[in-house]
C-alpha cells in the first residue's frame, strides 16, 4: 500500500532550509527588509544612536553588589567597572533630554541603541522615561546580549548578522553618541568614522565621544596625525565632552541647523547611507 504523504511545507516555512547554508541569502534579505517595514508603519524617519558597553552598571547597582559579594574575583571586577559607572547615569540623563527635544520636533525621531544591557539600557531607559520611541537592535550572541525592558515593543528587533545590524544603526541616524565601550563599541564607532571620512554618508553625521578621559587614554589621536595615518582635520569629525549639557547642546544645535537629509533616489527621504 502507498505510504500516506505528509502535508508539504512551503519553502519559506521550511525551518530546516531557512537555517541551512543555502538559506543564508533569505535570512540576510529578511533582516535587511523587515526593519524598514516597521519604520514606515510607525513613521520613524530619524534616529539618535547611543553606543556603549553592555557591561556598564550604574553606580547604585555596583554599590549594592559590592555589599553582598564575597568572591574576590567578582569584587575586583566590580571595582574595575566602578571606574566607568558614571556613564550609565549620564547616558540615561542625556537620552531623556534628547527624547524631550525629539518629542517637540515632530520629525519622526527615535532614540536607538543596540538593545542590550549597560549603556544601551540607559539610552533606551531615558527615552522610555519621557515617552520617546525607543529602538533596540539586538544581536544574537552566546553571552551578554539580551533585550532590556525599556525598548518600545514594535522596535525590539533581533539580528543574526552584525553587518545588517550596523546598516540599520546608520541608515536613519542623524547623530551618534559613543560612550565608553569595548571591542563592539570600537567596531561600530570606527566604521561610522570611516564612512564619514570617506563620504559614504549623504552628510556628515553629528558624532560625540562621551568621556574625554576614556577616549583620550584609549586612543592616541595625535599619534595618528603625527604618523600621517589621518589628517588633522579628521578630528573635526567628532566632538569630545564629559558634560551632558555640552553634548545635548552640540547635538541639538547641529540637528536643528540641518533638519533633513536628502536622498539620491527619493525613495527614502531620510536615508543616510549612499
Amino acid at each position: 500500500m502507498p505510504i500516506k504523504s505528509q502535508e508539504p511545507v512551503l519553502a519559506h516555512q521550511n525551518q530546516a532550509f531557512l537555517e541551512s547554508d543555502a538559506g543564508r541569502q533569505v535570512r540576510i534579505l529578511s533582516e535587511f527588509l523587515a526593519p524598514d517595514v516597521t519604520f514606515e508603519k510607525e513613521d520613524i524617519r530619524n534616529t539618535i544612536v547611543l553606543f556603549g558597553s553592555a557591561r556598564t552598571l550604574p553606580p547604585s547597582e555596583i554599590k549594592k553588589r559590592l555589599k553582598k559579594e564575597k568572591n574576590p574575583k567578582e569584587i575586583a571586577k566590580l571595582k574595575r567597572l566602578s571606574l566607568v559607572a558614571e556613564y550609565y547615569d549620564k547616558a540615561h540623563e542625556l537620552s531623556k533630554r534628547l527624547g524631550k527635544w525629539a518629542n517637540c520636533r515632530r520629525e519622526g525621531y527615535a532614540i536607538c541603541t543596540g538593545g542590550g544591557p549597560g549603556i544601551m539600557e540607559a539610552g533606551n531607559r531615558g527615552a522610555y522615561d519621557v515617552g520617546t520611541t525607543s529602538i533596540g537592535f539586538n544581536i544574537k550572541l552566546p553571552f551578554e546580549q539580551h533585550p532590556n525592558p525599556y525598548i518600545t515593543p514594535a522596535f525590539n528587533m533581533q539580528f543574526r548578522y552584525f553587518f545588517i545590524r550596523k546598516f540599520w544603526f546608520l541608515f536613519k541616524a542623524r547623530a551618534l553618541i559613543a560612550f565608553p565601550g569595548g571591542f563592539g563599541t570600537l567596531d561600530e564607532l570606527f566604521e561610522t568614522l570611516t564612512l564619514i571620512q570617506t563620504h559614504k554618508l549623504y552628510k556628515i553625521m553629528t558624532v560625540v565621544l562621551f568621556g574625554k578621559a576614556y577616549w583620550e587614554k584609549l586612543i592616541n589621536w595625535q599619534f595618528l596625525i603625527d604618523t600621517g595615518m589621518i589628517n588633522a582635520e579628521d578630528l573635526n569629525i567628532f566632538y569630545m565632552t564629559d558634560d551632558v549639557n555640552e553634548a545635548y547642546s552640540f547635538v541639538t544645535k547641529a540637528l536643528e541647523k540641518h533638519p533633513k537629509i536628502p536622498s539620491a533616489t527619493g525613495v527614502h527621504d531620510f536615508g543616510n547611507l549612499k
